[in-house]
């Protein structure tokens, strides 16, 4: 049996998609796996897992549909010379596209996966600008026109079908509710969270809809009245987007104490073990984010919205606390209720390991996705 995985980038590749892989290639299925900016050492990676690693042509943003459609077109031309039995394509771009290259080649078996509903469906607080509602408005038509024809489409959370499929009345063949893809459990290590010298540690792209502002301008209220308690912030720049945070932003909070930034690391893991909360304070239309549920299967208390995706992650009061969305006084608030409550951390980090377990396991998690491939267990 043969699938071809169709993603963005090599990173999402890997990041997102290596245990499925390893999962199907044990199974014996020959996995074709796409993405756009492969080199070399991506490449090697997806080889050590077992899959071919193939390269397309595919914007990872906005629409420019002549080119679209030829990359489609050429993608297409591919995936009939290979001819595999099913594609998953996940990702917005791809779940348009690469569905539509599935419907042009003839795969039987053709599914697609919106991890969130991403930028174009997230309320900013002050009003959606004109261009991002054309932009949404044309991405909803191509669901609208691709996604009858395709055999499943996966989605991670209910308020993702409620706010797409439901609100737009756009109709399916079948539909999956997957909830978070998962971790392999055993890749992290659960361990105590130290009280001793607390911190708290924010993982994503430094992008205002993450809540990256809302982070810094709690963490120097906190350094007001508490200077030695510790701000980490892990991720890349992305210099595209207005509202996140540039280099010179970062280079003064760091001179000025206020966080620490090693920047964008592959040991993010290492980084966890060290902090005592994580923190999430993202009105950005999450799937279930990654680096929460890391946080979670290493026993860290969450400090998240409850919003889509985010929600899935937190039992307000249980594993950690809802913080109110665009508000930095509210998570300056609970940020505080832990620091003078340090057995909090403790005890709420042990729930969200426990809770890691029941939703996030892979390995349960994979088990429905090869089903919804047409893949026996």
């Amino acid at each position: 049996m043969k699938i071809s995985i169709i993603g963005n980038t090599a990173n999402a590749m890997i990041l997102f998609r290596l245990d499925l892989i390893k999962t199907l290639t044990k199974k014996g299925i020959s996995v074709y796996a796409f993405a756009t900016d492969y080199n070399d050492s991506s490449k090697e990676i997806i080889k050590k897992a077992g899959a071919i690693p193939v390269d397309y042509n595919l914007s990872r943003s906005g629409i420019n549909l002549a080119g679209d459609l030829w990359n489609t077109y050429l993608l297409s031309k591919k995936l009939k010379k290979i001819k595999p039995d099913a594609i998953l394509s996940f990702f917005s771009k791809p779940s348009i596209f690469g569905s539509l290259a599935g419907i042009f080649s003839g795969v039987k078996n053709n599914t697609a996966m919106l991890e969130g509903l991403g930028f174009l469906f997230t309320e900013q607080p002050h009003g959606t600008p004109l261009k991002t509602k054309l932009l949404k408005n044309i991405q909803v038509l191509l669901y609208k026109i691709i996604f009858p024809h395709i055999n499943s489409l996966i989605l991670l959370n209910k308020d993702d079908y409620h706010d797409l499929i439901d609100k737009y009345k756009i109709k399916l063949k079948s539909c999956h509710i997957l909830g978070g893809i998962g971790l392999d459990m055993n890749n992290y290590c659960k361990s105590t969270p130290p009280t001793n010298e607390i911190s708290f540690i924010f993982i994503a792209r430094l992008l205002a809809e993450k809540g990256v502002n809302e982070f810094v301008l709690a963490a120097k209220k906190i350094k007001k009245t508490h200077p030695n308690v510790e701000f980490i912030i892990l991720g890349a720049i992305d210099k595209e987007n207005p509202g996140g945070l540039s280099e010179s932003d970062v280079d003064t909070l760091i001179k000025s104490g206020v966080i620490s930034y090693p920047g964008f690391v592959s040991n993010v893991a290492d980084w966890i073990e060290k902090s005592s909360v994580f923190v999430l304070p993202s009105y950005y239309r999450e799937g279930v984010p990654r680096s929460t549920q890391e946080a979670m299967a290493m026993g860290r208390p969450i400090l998240t919205t409850n919003l889509p995706g985010c929600k899935e992650t937190i039992i307000d009061g249980v594993n950690g606390y809802v913080v109110k969305k665009w508000s930095h006084e509210d998570l300056a608030e609970k940020m505080l209720k832990l620091i003078n409550n340090p057995e909090k951390i403790i005890s709420m980090g042990e729930e969200s390991y426990k809770l890691a377990r029941e939703r996030f396991d892979a390995n349960v998690n994979n088990v429905k996705l090869l089903k919804i491939l047409g893949i026996p267990d």
